[in-house]
């Protein structure tokens, strides 16, 4: 067997999830078609949940660039609305404005550092399964040739060939009405506001930073990015020529039917790459399985959506997540029966509720004065706070519960006699994790046949340090419901799977647990 885990694509999701099964023993082959680093701009950051998980894999401090955990955003847009989430008292929208080239390239640098073999020029072109291991036949730069692996996932992106070539179905919906067009433009200084930082449109007003700015003639999105670059995006109702080449002053003229007004932007500055993308349609598409026999998907190569809201990378690389220490598992032969088939039942109704809430963001951001009216109506019901809540729970990530077990695991810090200890800084090995906070760590003794997959941390109690806002009051060291619990058991993408408030927990209750997610224990 050439590969435990062959992997096709090597965009984030893929070097996400060969990181994951790298950290957990397993070895990964990665096959991507391109040579280098795509110079394709895409996605711009990361939204949600997954900016603390990937504070939680020890990554956040590369991709930040600054020191010290991530910190949530006070204010962010649903549908170019924007919302106030600062007030909320528990608020889970975190935001790393950082391009997916940069994501990719960190991505890339773990995975080399955890031996994972990435293969670039080499192409999935096709595949047969027996019931033990799946051949992959890959064009390369010396021909075609067939590499074998006990399992396939397709990381392969919208157009996944792994996902056609395995037989599932990709249903879904497609909107042919609507013309996006993004470029990295340069603005000049007399056009930005200053005190917004927004761009000042002569005879129409302020566009708004980093948020969608909606007219009943359509979108537009400005955003000046922290590395110097500025994107400008205009959306539309249109028909153009698209034999013609895309320039910067069809952008304009899309920007002056949409504003009205004029926006002297010109052609980008400095060293690319530039985008400069036009784009005809949205596309809403959930793979009918995310499973087939030894080939899943991951990512774009599973669902696909509009990119209102920048949900993503945060459903992507959290599929990775959650399938990396499963598909470990089962390589390496502790998985419980149906291990593996969770990973579709967990992560494809959150696939069905990005899709969702996406296709609805796309209809209250459309032209229209119909849509004015229902906007109208949606400003009000965000004056709410529970609908405040509601809408910061459900972009980042933070509504998800799975079957038999308990949310993400909230930002604790754990106390021992060794001083305080942020959860993030135990989770980099990407391990099932048990917290004894009882004091006197008679837990380990349960754990005694896991300890070959499990870790153990004891001390003497836990406190929810979860970052404030900017412009907050800090609440450092405060106690929640969440942190009232005496012991925890995490899975390796942090869900809890157990815990207890009690001095003296059910051991029986946590070795069921133990036996349910990390299969039967080890003879001691």
């Amino acid at each position: 067997m050439e590969s435990d885990v062959v992997i096709a694509g090597a965009g984030p999701n893929g070097l996400m999830l060969a990181c994951e099964l790298a950290l957990a023993g397993v070895r990964p082959l990665v096959l991507e078609r391109l040579t280098g680093p795509s110079s394709e701009q895409r996605a711009n950051g990361l939204v949600g949940q997954i900016v603390r998980m990937i504070d939680r894999r020890g990554l956040y401090e590369r991709l930040s660039g600054t020191p010290g955990p991530p910190l949530p955003v006070p204010r962010f847009m649903f549908a170019a609305f924007p919302v106030n989430f600062g007030e909320l008292p528990d608020n889970p929208v975190y935001v790393q404005l950082v391009p997916q080239r940069r994501i990719e390239e960190v991505l890339a640098e773990r995975a080399a550092e955890l031996g994972v073999e990435i293969r670039r020029g080499h192409e999935l072109v096709g595949l047969s399964q027996r019931d033990d291991a799946v051949t992959v036949e890959v064009s390369g730069p010396q021909g075609r040739h067939a590499v074998q692996g006990r399992y396939l996932v397709g990381a392969d992106g919208g157009h996944s060939l792994a996902r056609k070539l395995a037989g599932i179905d990709f249903p879904g919906v497609t909107n042919d009405r609507t013309v996006s067009r993004a470029a990295h433009v340069r603005v000049p200084k007399e056009l930005i506001d200053p005190a917004t930082g927004g761009l000042a449109v002569p005879g129409y007003g302020v566009v708004p930073p980093f948020l969608h700015h909606r007219t009943e003639r359509g979108l537009v999105a400005f955003a000046p990015f922290p590395d110097g670059r500025t994107l400008l995006n205009v959306s539309e109702i249109a028909d153009p020529d698209f034999d013609a080449p895309f320039t910067i002053a069809e952008l304009r003229a899309a920007a002056r039917r949409v504003l009205g007004a004029d926006i002297e932007v010109q052609e980008p500055e400095g060293p690319g790459p530039h985008m400069l993308r036009r784009l005809a349609g949205g596309n809403t598409r959930l793979a009918e399985r995310f499973r087939a026999g030894r080939v899943l998907l991951v990512g774009d190569a599973a669902h696909v959506h509009s990119a209102i809201g920048g949900n993503g990378l945060n459903l992507g690389l959290q599929d990775a997540i959650n399938l990396g220490w499963k598909l470990a598992a089962e390589v390496q032969g502790w998985a419980p029966p149906g291990l593996l088939d969770s990973y579709e039942a967990e992560r494809r109704p959150v696939g069905e509720r990005v899709t969702m809430h996406t296709m609805a963001q796309g209809v209250l951001v459309g032209p229209g004065r119909e849509v004015t009216a229902l906007r109208t109506l949606f400003g009000e019901l965000l004056e709410e706070r529970t609908t405040v809540q509601h809408i910061a729970d459900m972009i980042s990530g933070a509504d998800i519960r799975y079957d038999h077990m308990g949310r993400w695991a909230p930002d604790i810090t754990l106390h021992s006699e060794s001083g305080p200890t942020r959860l993030a800084e135990l989770t980099r090995t990407a391990r099932p994790l048990l917290l004894d906070m009882t004091g006197d760590g008679d837990l380990a003794a349960e754990v005694g046949p896991w300890l070959d997959r499990i870790d153990v941390v004891t001390g003497h109690g836990m406190t929810d340090c979860t970052e404030r806002s900017e412009g907050q009051e800090g609440m450092p060291g405060r106690l929640s419901d969440d942190t009232k619990a005496t012991a925890m058991l995490l899975r390796p993408d942090c869900y809890v799977a157990w815990e207890s408030e009690s001095s003296q927990p059910d051991g029986a209750a946590l070795r069921a647990a133990l036996a349910r997610w990390f299969g039967p224990g080890q003879p001691v």
